[in-house]
């Protein structure tokens, strides 16, 4: 906002809401609901101007919606995982097997680069705990 470029640039400034003036007076800042509703605006979506605003919190609701649903995948996936890891333990079998994490680990590789191996790493972590 120009009065906080101004504020830091040592010209004036205009008093804070509730803060005392400086003749003693509280004062009230009249800044207008459309100039408010600019900044909220421009400080959720990084542009003032409406419908590029408008355009990127619609595709900000889909990336939420979308997150909720890797985050509830997630969760399925680790649980599935640790109950396969408790009945192979459960039955004699191992902590792990190692091929099967490979494969995992390729798969991701081969679909999203080094990002995907990580992301393997992670959610084979989640599913059996860390080695």
């Amino acid at each position: 906002m120009m009065t906080d470029v101004m504020e830091q640039s040592g010209g004036p400034t205009r008093p804070e809401a509730g803060q005392p003036a400086v003749n003693g007076r509280e004062t009230t800042a009249p800044v207008s609901l459309a100039a408010e509703n600019t900044e909220q605006s421009e400080a959720q979506t990084g542009t003032e101007e409406p419908s590029a605003a408008a355009r990127i919190v619609e595709i900000r609701e889909r990336i939420d919606e979308i997150d909720n649903a890797l985050i509830a995948l997630w969760q399925e996936r680790a649980a599935l995982s640790q109950e396969v890891g408790a009945t192979r333990m459960a039955s004699g079998g191992t902590r792990l097997v190692l091929s099967r994490e490979r494969a995992i680990l390729e798969r991701f590789r081969v679909a999203l680069g080094a990002d995907g191996t990580q992301l393997a790493l992670l959610l084979l972590r989640a599913g059996r705990g860390p080695l």
